[in-house]
């Protein structure tokens, strides 16, 4: 279940992004869902974010929770994400999920790539 070390280790969930992973789960009809973040090679950055429903729980996850839906990343994933916070955003270009990662030194204008 979730690692609560400290903060700096945990990804934090905001509230607009458990409300929209609720929508999408209940949309799904399948409340055992989860979103999975994973760390990808590749992107404009070098890395970045992949974003996907998953009703697996591997060894190797960490849960994270909020207003009970819950968030899973690798634990290799969990490197490049600690201490992070997922959004979900709606603007003039659209609605998404995002990272605001403290450990990317930079991002590409497109917000699904980094570099570390």
């Amino acid at each position: 279940m979730p690692d609560t070390n400290t903060a700096m280790e945990n990804i934090a969930i905001s509230a607009s992004a458990a409300r929209r992973i609720g929508e999408l789960i209940a949309s799904e009809g399948n409340p055992a869902l989860m979103l999975r973040i994973a760390v990808s090679g590749g992107g404009c950055s070098g890395f970045r974010y992949g974003f996907d429903l998953d009703n697996t729980l591997n060894g190797d996850d960490l849960v994270f929770e909020r207003e009970g839906v819950k968030v899973v990343v690798d634990e290799v994933s969990l490197d490049y994400l600690k201490g992070s916070e997922l959004d979900f955003v709606e603007d003039l270009i659209g609605s998404y999920f995002a990272m605001k990662n403290p450990n990317a030194s930079s991002t590409c204008g497109c917000g699904t790539s980094f570099a570390v």
